[in-house]
């Protein structure tokens, strides 16, 4: 089998430095001190999928340089490279960035129609909105998660799992399901304004457990539950830094403190004698490393739908934040349906900072009432 292989070299660059995208801030992210990680996280899912015996006949088209050519150069896969263009570079404050933007994943992918039976593309929303844009349901994609927010859902759960369902998919034993192609307004989602647009819907290979889900808001007919949920928390919190991550429900915890924070970034918090004081707002991980220690808690939900508790769209949270925070000053606040699967997800790219994180965690469901969740 063919498959086409496009990366988008910027995507995910906005995450760690809190700007919850990459969609025109490049520049930005980099004076924050960010620096491109898809090429990483590609280079990873290559690394994986060379490994398994499905995949020594497949073979790759690919775009120019940074857009899939340079990672496939360093592995033994044979591959093909639509030369669309020349495909430049620019220095930011020292950092050399591809010269690339959607209308390269747009022209990769129309190439690609015909000659390939699988589109891999490693990126975020804004990538798979561009390649379904041009794709359609003419061929299966699937996403390497390499970007912020990643609410669609034909992304895999990691880039190690998005290796072993090409593997799965090659082999015969992953059937084709439709998922939807989500995308937010970047611009109005840093200014805690969320304005979801649904594309429609991609054919995806799927497997249990390597795919991951859409993302789903909060059930009406559970608001009240969420409230009640809050309001115990907020009494049961002793003195001590917090940091309250992101979503509508730790925002509810947020304005109960009386502090003004985030609906979609991370907050940091010191509650002394029993009052709440805003010591960052709209935090990067920076600003949580300067925190973060054995005694700092942290308080984050569940992504709705897509069963995340890390690494979906709250990317501050890095490997290096969680291992100096121990895995019981996580308290995690969640509906019953956010639950639904009987498990959630964390990948922080870290497999010693995953590792110690999975197993089992307490989940605040009720005002009076924990459960055990597994954590994968």
């Amino acid at each position: 089998m063919r498959v086409g292989f496009i990366v988008n070299p910027i995507a995910g660059m906005g995450g760690r430095v809190a700007l919850k995208g990459t969609d025109g801030v490049v520049e930005e992210a980099i004076r924050r001190g960010a620096r491109p990680i898809a090429p990483d996280v590609a280079r990873l899912f290559l690394h994986e999928l060379s490994n398994y015996a499905e995949a020594r006949d497949l073979g790759f088209l690919t775009g120019p340089g940074p857009l899939g050519e340079d990672l496939l150069a360093e592995f033994d896969f044979p591959y093909e490279v639509i030369r669309h263009r020349e495909v430049g570079y620019r220095e930011v404050l020292g950092v050399r960035v591809p010269d690339t933007n959607s209308d390269d994943t747009k022209e990769l992918v129309r190439r690609m129609l015909g000659r390939v039976g699988l589109i891999v593309f490693a990126g975020g929303d804004g990538t798979a909105r561009d390649v379904f844009t041009v794709a359609g349901k003419t061929v299966p994609i699937l996403g390497v998660p390499t970007g912020v927010k990643m609410f669609s859902g034909v992304f895999a759960a990691s880039p190690e799992d998005a290796a072993r369902l090409v593997a799965e998919f090659v082999g015969g034993n992953a059937e084709l399901v439709e998922r939807d192609v989500m995308d937010l307004d970047e611009n109005a989602f840093r200014h805690d304004e969320v304005r979801p647009k649904h594309y429609g819907r991609a054919l995806t290979p799927y497997a249990e457990l390597l795919l991951q889900g859409a993302k789903e808001p909060t059930k009406t007919d559970e608001a009240e539950d969420v409230d009640a949920i809050v309001e115990a928390l907020a009494e049961e919190l002793e003195d001590g830094i917090y940091f309250l991550g992101a979503g509508s429900t730790v925002k509810k915890l947020k304005d109960l403190l009386g502090i003004n924070g985030t609906l979609l970034g991370v907050d940091i918090v010191e509650i002394k004698n029993g009052r709440a004081r805003l010591l960052v707002k709209d935090a990067a991980e920076k600003d949580l490393l300067k925190f973060a220690g054995e005694k700092t808690r942290i308080v984050v939900t569940v992504i709705g739908g897509l069963g995340f508790l890390f690494g979906r769209g709250n990317q501050q949270f890095s490997a290096e934040v969680l291992r100096r925070i121990p895995k019981e000053n996580i308290i995690v606040v969640a509906t019953p349906s956010k639950l639904r699967n009987g498990f959630i997800r964390v990948y922080t790219g870290d497999r010693e900072v995953d590792e110690r994180l999975r197993g089992y965690i307490r989940v605040r469901v009720s005002p009076w009432m924990e459960r055990l969740v597994k954590v994968v």
